[in-house]
């Protein structure tokens, strides 16, 4: 005589048994919470780019957010705007070099724990 079918043994519900599910839901549960930390975290951080061996200063946070910005009386020099610019620019890049750094620290470990299989998160 066969056995009546349980659904709950394809999951290892049941009979005592765990249910991976579960454990896959409380897995995801955690990583979007350390996700979120992480994002946190990232955007509490002052970051900060140079450029004339810092004779320009251009301060962020980690969102994006362009908080100061300080330039050495030295650069500035009227028939010369174009090397300011020119600083300016390279903090500015030296900024979103660093903030890029910051973000591949804080969630490296976190897309890298996803496998790349879910879309969007790799």
């Amino acid at each position: 005589m066969t056995q009546p079918f349980d659904p709950s043994a394809l999951f290892g519900g049941g009979a005592g048994g765990d249910n991976p599910m579960a454990g896959l839901l409380q897995q995801a549960q955690a990583m979007q919470q350390q996700l979120i930390n992480a994002q946190n975290e990232i955007a509490a951080t002052e970051v900060t780019g140079t450029a004339g061996n810092g004779l320009v200063t251009v301060t962020g946070n980690g969102t994006g957010e362009i908080t100061a910005i300080t330039i050495d009386p030295k650069v500035v020099d009227p028939d010369d705007v174009e090397t300011l610019q020119d600083l300016v620019l390279g903090a500015l890049a030296d900024l979103s070099q660093k903030r890029e750094t910051l973000a591949g620290e804080k969630m490296g470990p976190l897309a890298g724990g996803l496998g790349g299989g879910l879309p969007g998160l790799g």
